[in-house]
């Protein structure tokens, strides 16, 4: 067995750099879309939580009258053009 360091070949050193970038890339790749999905589930969680809060804000401020806000006669408004 040699001590002596085997030299590479310049096709062997840039298929080696090539499948490191490779493997770079990808892992950037999918890093970029772990954040992305994260953000968006992140937003979407944040939009249903403002939805429920401003609907539970708007049903523990009503007022008396809105609970009678269909109450009494409904009148049918005609609008029509006369001939």
């Amino acid at each position: 067995m040699s001590t002596e360091p085997r030299e590479l070949t310049p096709e062997a050193l840039a298929n080696a750099e090539q499948a490191l970038a490779e493997q770079t890339s990808e892992s950037k790749t999918l890093r970029v879309i772990g954040w992305f999905s994260v953000g968006m589930a992140v937003a979407t969680i944040g939009i249903f939580l403002g939805y429920e809060l401003r609907n539970r804000y708007k049903f523990n401020h009503r007022t008396p009258y809105d609970f009678y806000a269909n109450a009494g006669p409904q009148t049918a408004n005609d609008f029509g053009v006369g001939i």
